[in-house]
């Protein structure tokens, strides 16, 4: 927790500094926050914004999507201001080609991988990764794991349990966990391995069944964030950022059934 609170206290006093030294111009205090966020933050993060907003006054206009994708538009020059990562390898990326604002890259939890299906489906998730081997399953949706952190923990996790070369080719890949989460919910696949923090949404939890897939099975889905080099408020980028120490923010993302990082921030 102390190391927490000096991470924050210090992105805040890097902050400070840039304001006071004219590397902030003086135009950005107008500019809302722009945030590219990984898709399985997509039920949780609104609450976290509308927190940061109604305690600022400041607007924060949220983009959802892969990972991977995001990654290669920040490479390329996409104006975001943040970047949430559902793999905390992207971001330690762009540190490393100066992309970032020095020191600020920090985890701020780890995702878990779910078996899902519709209530109707009668298909019964909780035999595990063996029940993709059931005849009556024709397509399971995952992410692609080409650009998807969730997309490689789910062919990891197949793979670990001795399914995967059986049913490759039954795999149809979203862009993102969102969009292989709507292949699910549609019927178009007859079951998922999507994100916890999707299978808890209010109107996903409300049509479908989940199994958690074993930690074991996967390699972490360590997430991290990092206020970019292109960001116009690196004040107010830092106080977005600094809010993730926050009890009530923390509360929101184990709601949502994220680990939240209870270690010292990455340097």
């Amino acid at each position: 927790m102390r190391a927490r609170r000096r991470w924050a206290a210090g992105v805040l006093a890097l902050a400070a500094a840039l304001v006071a030294s004219g590397l902030v111009p003086a135009r950005a205090a107008a500019q809302d926050l722009t945030i590219a966020a990984a898709a399985d933050l997509q039920a949780v993060f609104p609450l976290i914004v509308s927190s940061f907003e109604q305690r600022t006054g400041r607007h924060v206009r949220t983009t959802f999507g892969s990972s991977g994708n995001f990654f290669s538009q920040i490479q390329n020059g996409a104006p975001f201001d943040l970047f949430f990562s559902a793999d905390i390898d992207y971001p330690k990326q762009l540190e490393q080609a100066g992309l970032t604002e020095p020191g600020t890259l920090r985890p701020y939890a780890k995702g878990q991988l779910v078996l899902w299906t519709l209530k109707t489906s009668g298909i019964d998730v909780t035999n595990g990764l063996g029940v993709l081997l059931d005849p009556r399953i024709h397509h399971i949706a995952i992410a692609n794991p080409e650009h998807a952190p969730y997309g490689r923990a789910a062919v990891a996790a197949m793979r670990a349990a001795g399914v995967y070369d059986q049913v490759a080719s039954k795999l149809v890949l979203g862009e993102s966990i969102a969009q292989a989460g709507q292949f699910a919910q549609t019927g178009n696949a007859d079951v998922g391995l999507l994100a916890l923090s999707i299978a808890r949404a209010p109107a996903v939890q409300s049509i479908g069944a989940y199994v958690d897939v074993p930690a074991t099975l996967y390699p972490p889905i360590e997430q991290g964030a990092v206020i970019l080099k292109r960001a116009q408020d690196k004040t107010l980028a830092a106080q977005f950022l600094a809010s993730f120490d926050r009890p009530e923010i923390a509360a929101m993302l184990t709601q949502f059934g994220f680990i939240t990082w209870t270690g010292q921030p990455s340097r």
